[in-house]
């Protein structure tokens, strides 16, 4: 309207020519200049936030595949290979990268009886490497209705691919598979596979800048979201990864566990957890150096320098069915004899048998349950294997047969390193039945020579079918004066002081390649055999160049048959430092040389869930920390955190002070023998664990995530932790707290140590004080078997059972315990052992708790017997049957203000079905 138009109350008004503000006069000309003034600058503002949201939006989304990873950045080598040379944002986005279409084509796709094959073709010239391949081959199996696999190959030559066992394809697809699978040409060749009743696109390598050149390859795939987990051996903070440009070397290597760099193992396998919580995982069948990038997009390319490309897909849907499906696929996991699941205890440094005599004895004192000993290089001559000092450790065979005579084991360290210099003594059997067998690794047609803890040495070659025959000879010959019960095998990546070989490696493209994956080691002078041997050195099944990472699998291989061997009917203890997919069949891991740090504390819990992924749920760390000296506050909150390690052992290195618990005070011995017992009292629950978990692939400790996939705050929580399904860890991890606040999903949780209702309802974070014990819950739904401690596992076996009943919000609870005799070899393959399930149901009047035998070829059952329950969550009773016959009130104990009923001094054996009714007032 115009100045002098009437308002819709017919009203005429004139804007005024200025405005008076504070007493100075404004003229409206002017007063307009500067809203337009203000404006503009607003208005350039959010046109500089919408530029810099767009930016960071494709930043995230737009996948940049590095075409630079080998060299130092130049501009004129990036447009060389053609590729694109675009300023980044990030310091870790890449400058140089590959254009659309930059890969391969498919010329054909033939279907097959069980899958496809499909020929790929060169899109461009390449200018990475020079030798890259025109033609490869994608041969797609459907091999089970969860399960595919993708295997890209030189079409040309035969290349190396894995030796090691893996179920054959079967001859025909399976009917109703849960994915289908796609084929995409534009821009470039990519396979499109998708999860069928959600549509989810779970792989998918449609993007520029796959390889396959002599001595480097590449893939991509874009991920189903930004929940990664997996990938190792590399010491992290947090479970799930970060993809902002995070790189991952894949290359077993000796190294402190401070390092951010590539560590023991190689496990080149990954979980992905999609948005809507199902759960997808994806093995990669390579042993040569490899690297991982992950990106914003989100995705992830994989780079290694030999092999073949050999994808196994696994559909879930949930995380432990993800495990499973890749457990199918690399072997179920060994199962340990329980007296391995005791506390043990270990360090580098004991210069004579009377210091380890010391600890023993001070831990004995102390009453602190312990199961183990190990025995370090310490006990070696000149560190050689087999053999042990006459003089420092004179009375060790007499040692062993004391630690015997208590109900504890011993376990020796094995280095893959045979003294090779003989001027100390004119004979050393390892060496020359080694030589006479000729099981050495070889490099131009002599023995590698390298050096480690004897000084000059040669290696095994563990490939080698003369090896085990040989290894068994060693170990029967040194039992026969040592009678250790298990081995350790350290430095087996393989570890080698010297560089290669005592005299250098050859200047090929082997020792030196185009390419290092970025393994530490190879950034500076391009050499991929620093701290380990040449890359050309020959093993019976290959070159080292591809053997390398498969080394320490098949050391546990030859050892686990070897103690099987010379200890006959007994299960084997194999503990190694390094692993590969497959490894957890014959060992369990300790996670290696790591510091007495609280981040390394810390470091821990995603360590042994990433080995749980993998296959190895027979994993700890060094508690207390290997190097450095550690303080008695961080040693007790990781005494108390380890004791719920699957595997508990405190170890610690040359130059570091005392740290077994009887080395500090009553406090701290009081503090740390709670968890301990705790640990003992819980075994029958973890043992039975390790059954569903050697029979069906399980994880024993699991993330929160894997049993409630569908809660997204469990899909970033790092340091609580589950012991199967039921127990909740929630241990201090920060110095000088007195607290931790736990994180609690949907259900009802139970005090482990009270019995009493900790949390029912939603998800919810509460904060739970240090009351002298870690913090345990039981989640509803479940009966978790329990057994009397003592201060060993053979003690302690032979105290009356308990179970800890926690029903759920309908009043039911479930439990399953498996006991056998705890030592003999393969029990489960021949039944011979007793399996109980156990089922409580509760209605207003009444419940029942009854044991359903479904196995029960157990000899010696009849020896175990139920002494002790735990109810949670009860009204007040006014009488308890077993079988039909009160239970006298006097055995009885009931908390009206915590709801929990005790029932103790009871005599039922679990060999015989029996029924518990508890009637209500």
């Amino acid at each position: 309207m115009s100045n002098n138009e009437p308002n819709s109350d017919g009203i005429k008004f004139k804007l005024p020519s200025s405005i008076t503000i504070k007493g100075k006069e404004i003229f409206l000309k002017q007063a307009k200049w500067y809203i337009f003034y203000a404006l503009s600058i607003m208005a350039l503002i959010a046109l500089f936030c919408i530029i810099l949201y767009v930016e960071v939006y494709i930043n995230s989304f737009f996948i940049r595949i590095d075409c630079n990873p080998d060299m130092p950045l130049n501009y004129e080598k990036c447009l060389d290979r053609g590729c694109i040379w675009v300023q980044r944002t990030e310091e870790s986005q890449p400058l140089c990268f590959y254009p659309d279409g930059y890969g391969y084509t498919y010329q054909e796709i033939r279907k097959t009886s069980n899958g496809y094959h499909v020929d790929l073709v060169r899109t461009t010239e390449m200018k990475m490497f020079g030798d890259e391949m025109e033609t490869i081959s994608l041969q797609v199996y459907f091999e089970t209705k969860n399960r595919l696999r993708l295997k890209f190959a030189d079409k040309a030559k035969k290349r190396f691919e894995v030796p090691i066992e893996v179920p054959l394809p079967p001859a025909e697809s399976p009917l109703n598979t849960e994915y289908s699978i796609d084929f995409v040409n534009e821009p470039q060749f990519g396979v499109l596979v998708k999860r069928n009743d959600t549509e989810t696109v779970i792989f998918d390598t449609n993007i520029p800048g796959m390889l396959f050149s002599e001595q480097y390859i590449q893939i991509s795939t874009r991920l189903a979201s930004s929940n990664v987990y997996g990938f190792g051996e590399h010491t992290t903070l947090a479970y799930k990864h970060d993809t902002n440009w995070k790189k991952w070397s894949l290359f077993a290597r000796d190294t402190s566990t401070d390092s951010s760099s590539n560590l023991y193992g190689v496990h080149p396998f990954y979980m992905n957890i999609e948005d809507d919580g199902c759960a997808h995982g994806v093995f990669l069948l390579n042993s040569n150096a490899m690297e991982v990038v992950l990106q914003p997009a989100p995705a992830l390319t994989f780079r290694t320098v030999g092999g073949i490309l050999d994808f196994y897909i696994f559909l879930g849907p949930s995380p432990e069915d993800v495990v499973k499906q890749y457990l199918e696929v690399i072997g179920l996991p060994g199962m340990p004899p329980y007296w391995a699941l005791g506390f043990q205890l270990s360090r580098r440094g004991y210069g004579t048998i009377e210091e380890v005599k010391a600890v023993t004895e001070r831990t004995e004192k102390a009453k602190i349950p312990y199961d183990v000993h190990y025995l370090d290089i310490d006990y070696m001559n000149n560190y050689k294997d087999f053999t042990f000092d006459e003089k420092r450790y004179s009375n060790l065979p007499a040692f062993v047969d004391d630690l015997h005579a208590q109900g504890r084991k011993v376990i020796i360290v094995l280095d893959p390193a045979i003294a090779s210099n003989k001027t100390l003594e004119s004979s050393y059997p390892a060496l020359d039945v080694g030589i006479n067998r000729d099981v050495f690794i070889k490099v131009n047609g002599t023995y590698l020579e390298g050096t480690s803890w004897p000084g000059k040495a040669y290696f095994p070659d563990f490939s080698h079918p003369e090896v085990r025959p040989y290894w068994t000879q060693m170990c029967t010959e040194f039992r026969k004066s040592v009678r250790f019960d298990g081995l350790w095998i350290d430095m087996n990546e393989p570890a080698n002081f010297a560089d290669g070989s005592l005299t250098g490696c050859s200047k090929n493209t082997l020792n030196y390649p185009p390419y290092g994956a970025g393994v530490l080691g190879s950034k500076l002078d391009g050499k991929l055999f620093e701290k380990t041997l040449c890359m050309d050195s020959v093993h019976h099944a290959g070159k080292h160049y591809d053997i390398h990472n498969l080394h320490s699998y098949y050391q546990a291989n030859v050892t686990y048959r070897t103690l099987a061997i010379i200890i006959p009917g007994n299960r084997p203890m194999v503990l190694s430092r390094s692993t590969f997919p497959g490894s957890g069949r014959f060992v369990s891991h300790a996670l290696g040389e790591n510091l007495s740090t609280w981040e390394q504390l810390r470091a821990s819990i995603p360590g042994i869930l990433k080995f749980n992924l993998f296959g190895i749920p027979f994993v700890g760390a060094d508690i207390c920390g290997y190097a450095l000296n550690t303080t008695e506050e961080l040693c007790l909150r990781w005494m108390q955190l380890g004791a719920f390690y699957p595997f508990s052992r405190n170890h610690n290195s040359l130059y570091s002070k005392d740290q077994d618990p009887a080395s500090f005070g009553k406090a701290f011995v009081n503090s740390v023998n709670k968890a301990l017992y705790t640990r003992y009292e819980l075994l029958p629950y973890l043992y039975s664990l390790f059954h569903l978990a050697h029979t069906e692939g399980s994880t024993v400790a699991r993330p929160l995530l894997h049993e409630f996939p569908n809660d997204k705050v469990t899909w970033d929580i790092s340091y609580q932790f589950l012991w199967g399904s039921a127990l909740l860890i929630s241990p201090i991890v920060e110095q000088a707290a007195s607290s931790v606040d736990a994180y609690f999903p949907a259900g009802i949780w139970y005090d482990f140590y009270k019995g009493e209702v900790a949390k029912d309802g939603s998800g919810l974070t509460m904060t739970l004080m240090d009351e002298g014990y870690i913090n345990l819950h039981v989640r509803g739904g479940h009966i978790l078997p329990l057994q009397k401690p003592n201060v060993t596992t053979s003690l302690s076996r032979q105290q009356a059972m308990g179970l800890f009943i926690a029903p759920d919000e309908t009043g039911t609870a479930k439990g399953l315990l498996f006991w056998d005799d705890g030592i003999s070899y393969e029990t489960q393959e021949h039944k011979t052992y007793l399996l109980v399930e156990l089922t409580f149901k509760k209605n207003k009047e009444k419940a029942i708790l009854y044991s359903n035998i479904t196995i029960g070829n157990f000899p010696e059952a009849h020896n175990v017997f139920l002494g002790y329950l735990i109810f949670c969550n009860q009204i007040t009773p006014s009488k308890v049957l077993i079988n039909g016959k009160i239970v006298p009130s006097e055995k009885m104990n009931y908390d009206s203000q915590a709801l929990v009923l005790r029932v103790d001094e009871i005599y039922v054996k679990l060999a015989e079905e029996f029924q518990l009714t508890i009637l209500y007032k």
